[in-house]
């Protein structure tokens, strides 16, 4: 479908949007009509209350005159002057796209890359552009990667997506902020009757009377009504706008192939899921470690490390690029299955264009270290940037694992407060062990009900793992409070603890084997916390 039939067809559904919003209002227009003609009273006041209720969303709606302006995200904005380089690419790939180059880059802390358009008159005139470039994108893909993700977002502004995304977006804020209002115009109806309600049954209780069982069901039906009509019509909007954007993303990806090649193009679709996916997972296990410690990464470090984990865990990543996502599209998805796409590329003719640009696309950055810490001054809360910064990223992992032990809550630690009576600690706990009390402490845990109906070994089996877990937390925590624990920081596996000064550091028979038979000890059947105590530091036995 051509440009002028895509913008013909957003129109269409925009001034359905109108039409239906008239017909509504000469529905409840001839109401009020036909309630008059009946005579005048108090069921024609109350139905012209309720007409004019109605009404009022539905007018709103169709003045909001203008295309709501989404917010810039976070990042910062860099200029020719700043970034020569990477704006040369940029305008390369736009003249080969056959279009304007943006007229502002924002680089960002998102894996993604985008472009927008501010179009005048509902995109019959264009207007300034921008592209948004995730930072993490330049980290994780070649050169080459990044001209296809490039060309691919100049391919929607050759076809004029950009500028035909005002009408569509017009409609589908229009009708949400319709929905919204009387949605919220039957919240308020149904708390007002309920405090009504509320109000007498109080009165009641007062007079030595029985409170009535509140019931608002039925209550604010009729704008939830209104607001499900344009439910109904807002889903055919979506679905047939969204038909549209499945089609740009299929051109969009032709472009690329033409201008970056087809190997390119197709292991850049490819990789961004992989990059969607171990970006989370780095923000989650290593950006954001210290924050229980109010501690940060190095300074340039909170994107910086992604590239650092990307290196050490290649060939695990390289299983989820070789298998694609097998996502089945929602009838509302604005982009195709990334496997569908990958297909469709990798179906084309080979280019011979399989060596472009090899290197990573962060050496595009005239000074990427500089980069990274300026995006860390743009994206990050200012809470955040006034945390002191760790030395480096072992620093890190010993200050927040100490964090979190310190702070350790386990359902163990309430249980043994609860039982005994006292204070939490390692030492109290095994003092119940050795009494031979365990088990019954273990009544006193978070149980389900099956394992609190169990009885004797059954019982046992049910929570020894819980136990277990609580128990080796508790260890740990006394021996950091100790200093006595040392984190092995790694970029390819997860911390490992170190105790060090247990005898040997093999895998067979090294201290975290040690620790691990001392804890299964305890929580056997018949407990035993001699090889426990063992391995506790003298301080921590005296203190029992």
């Amino acid at each position: 479908m051509g440009a002028t039939l895509r913008a013909l067809r957003a129109l269409v559904l925009l001034l359905g949007f109108y039409l239906l919003s008239l017909v509504l209002l000469a529905a409840l227009v001839g109401l009020d009509v036909l309630v008059f003609s009946w005579g005048h009273g108090p069921l024609t006041l109350k139905v012209g209350i309720v007409t004019v209720l109605l009404g009022i969303p539905v007018v709103r709606g169709m003045l909001m005159l203008r295309t709501p302006k989404g917010e810039d995200p976070h990042g910062i904005a860099v200029t020719d002057a700043d970034e020569p380089r990477l704006w040369a690419v940029v305008r390369e790939l736009a003249t080969a796209a056959g279009t304007r180059a943006p007229h502002r880059i924002l680089l960002t802390g998102e894996v993604n890359a985008s472009v927008s358009e501010n179009p005048r008159l509902l995109g019959l005139f264009p207007g300034r552009r921008r592209l948004t470039l995730g930072v993490p994108l330049l980290i994780g893909l070649t050169e080459a990667q990044l001209r296809s993700v490039l060309a691919h977002e100049f391919g929607h502004f050759t076809g004029g997506d950009t500028r035909l995304s005002a009408l569509v977006v017009r409609g589908r804020v229009q009708i949400g902020r319709v929905v919204g209002r009387f949605h919220a115009a039957a919240d308020e109806k149904v708390a007002a009757d309920r405090a009504r309600q509320e109000r007498k049954s109080a009165k009641r209780i007062a007079k030595g009377g029985k409170a009535k069982p509140v019931d608002t069901t039925g209550v604010g039906v009729t704008y939830r009504t209104m607001a499900r009509i344009y439910t109904a019509y807002g889903k055919l909007y979506l679905r047939a706008s969204q038909s549209t954007a499945r089609g740009q993303e299929y051109a969009a990806d032709l472009a690329a192939a033409r201008i970056a090649g087809r190997d390119a193009t197709a292991s850049a679709l490819r990789e961004i899921p992989v990059l969607s996916v171990s970006h989370d997972f780095y923000v989650d296990s290593y950006a954001t470690l210290g924050l229980q410690a109010r501690l940060l990464p190095p300074r340039g470090e909170f994107f910086g490390g992604f590239g650092r984990l990307l290196t050490a865990r290649d060939a695990e990543f390289a299983d989820l690029r070789s298998e694609l996502p097998e996502e089945t599209a929602g009838p509302y998805d604005s982009h195709p299955p990334i496997a569908d796409r990958v297909r469709r590329i990798e179906a084309l003719p080979a280019d011979g264009r399989t060596d472009e640009a090899g290197g990573t696309a962060l050496a595009l950055l005239s000074d990427p270290a500089r980069t990274l810490a300026a995006l860390e001054d743009s994206v990050l809360l200012d809470e955040l940037l006034a945390y002191p910064r760790a030395a480096g990223w072992q620093e890190l992992l010993d200050a927040s694992m100490a964090a979190n032990l310190s702070s350790a809550r386990t359902p163990l630690h309430t249980a043994v407060a609860e039982y005994t009576g006292k204070p939490a600690t390692l030492s109290t706990l095994l003092d119940v062990i050795d009494d031979g009390r365990l088990w019954r402490l273990a009544e006193r845990l978070p149980l389900t009900e099956e394992a609190a109906a169990a009885k004797g070994r059954a019982f046992r089996e049910f929570v020894r793992p819980g136990l277990h877990r609580s128990l080796r937390t508790m260890v740990l925590a006394e021996f950091s409070s100790r200093s006595l624990l040392h984190w092995e920081f790694s970029w390819a596996r997860p911390a490992t603890v170190r105790l060090p000064g247990w005898g040997s550091e093999t895998e067979d028979d090294g201290p975290e084997t040690a620790l691990e038979a001392a804890v299964e000890a305890a929580v056997a059947d018949h407990p035993d916390t001699e090889r426990l105590r063992a391995l506790l530091p003298p301080a921590a036995i005296q203190n029992a």
